[in-house]
């Protein structure tokens, strides 16, 4: 290592003591689910080295200060399936914190997360991936704010009834009525919306309807890189009036124009074959694909783009980092896994970034986008009360 690159690694490492990465999005907990059901004692994530991209040990050496988990469940479960399986990922969000409770700290808040900093633990919050986890309930969806859970995906892989996926065919045009009412509605109960996932249209509808700061919660720029998965150059632009945050992902097929293509060029297979990407067949489908045809390699200069994309949109208050690690099979080279964050940070060190904005980035702005929804929703529930907007407001 150079003189210059020691010089860039021990500002890094500087950083990260006073700004750690909160990160957007980590599917760890379905991956507990999946390969060991939720055992922690075969999945010992102190011990380092799982078979996962993420555990204690790594999530330190990567400056990992905060991450939002994901309580994810699949598009192919539906109604009170999706529901209960979601308040399974969401305990095993609670357990996990519980088994781990000197290493991590449950946070629901800005502060939250700042104390679990001064006491040397990582802060761990939940979010919910997929509008079908509330089942067309406001109700389901208080709930699952009390049980901690601080923000909601609007859709996964397909569409819901109130709100138009990114990966489907467009029925609503963008949200329905009810869907505007859940906007709403979590805004005032301070839940944040992630506009990732959702068509062009639904992230359009949405940032006009909200009244706090929106995230995306891994999500990159379709400028650089042609996926519906990734919020175009007007979203973003409206995004920074909204106060709200991208924070850009690490998915290949979203930070690569090849693997993209590539990832397309699947789809339209799959789709031959009657096989769509929400269906529970698309997962063995793609995995046989990718076998048969290997995806292109992404790099950390494709995210490196991504993230200088947002912020030349729109503005270095409004970009953060979700690099959806344990939520795909490969990661760009360089980014592995969850030690891969200041090796980006470095990146953008030498392209110029400065240490106020470098610090925006890993957790600044996530922390004033929580701050602002927590006032957000004071201010809402003193106007609007704390019941439920009325079934004759929602018929008007």
């Amino acid at each position: 290592m150079t003189a210059t690159a020691d010089a860039t690694s021990a500002r890094i490492r500087a950083l990260l003591a006073r700004h750690p990465v909160v990160d957007g999005h980590n599917d760890l907990l379905w991956e507990a689910r999946e390969q060991v059901g939720y055992d922690f004692d075969r999945l010992d994530l102190e011990a380092g080295g799982t078979p996962t991209h993420t555990d204690l040990p790594r999530l330190r050496e990567g400056g990992v200060g905060g991450q939002f988990w994901s309580v994810f469940v699949p598009a192919s479960l539906s109604g009170d399936d999706a529901v209960s399986a979601t308040l399974e990922q969401v305990d095993a969000g609670h357990q996990m914190v519980a088994r781990y409770a000197d290493r991590l700290a449950f946070a629901r808040t800005a502060d939250d997360i700042v104390a679990a900093w001064e006491s040397g633990r990582i802060a761990s919050l939940l979010g919910a991936e997929g509008g079908h986890s509330i089942n067309n309930s406001l109700a389901t969806l208080r709930m699952l704010h009390v049980l901690g859970v601080r923000y909601l995906t609007l859709t996964h892989n397909s569409n819901v009834d109130w709100a138009d996926s990114a990966t489907d065919e467009p029925v609503h045009g963008g949200l329905s009525a009810f869907g505007v009412e859940v906007v709403r509605e979590m805004n005032r109960i301070g839940m944040l919306v992630d506009l990732s996932h959702v068509s062009a249209d639904t992230m359009r509808d949405a940032l006009r309807v909200a009244e706090v700061p929106a995230i995306f919660s891994h999500s990159s720029a379709r400028a650089v890189c042609d996926s519906p998965r990734n919020a175009p150059d007007d979203v973003l632009e409206s995004l920074r009036a909204n106060r709200g945050v991208c924070m850009v992902t690490f998915v290949p097929t979203f930070v690569s124009p090849q693997a993209a293509a590539w990832r397309q060029e699947l789809n339209e297979v799959a789709t031959g074959q009657g096989i769509r990407p929400a269906d529970a067949a698309y997962t063995g489908f793609y995995d046989d694909y990718a076998a048969a045809h290997p995806t292109p390699r992404a790099t950390l200069a494709d995210v490196v783009r991504h993230v200088e994309h947002v912020r030349e949109v729109a503005g270095v208050d409004h970009v953060g980092l979700g690099g959806d690690y344990d939520g795909v099979a490969t990661l760009p080279e360089g980014l592995e896994d969850v030690t891969g964050y200041p090796r980006l940070l470095a990146a953008l060190a030498d392209r110029g970034w400065s240490d106020d904005d470098l610090g925006k980035l890993t957790s600044g702005n996530i922390l004033r986008v929580l701050r602002d929804a927590e006032a957000g929703a004071r201010a809402l529930q003193e106007q609007r009360g704390p019941s439920l907007a009325t079934i004759a407001e929602l018929d008007s």
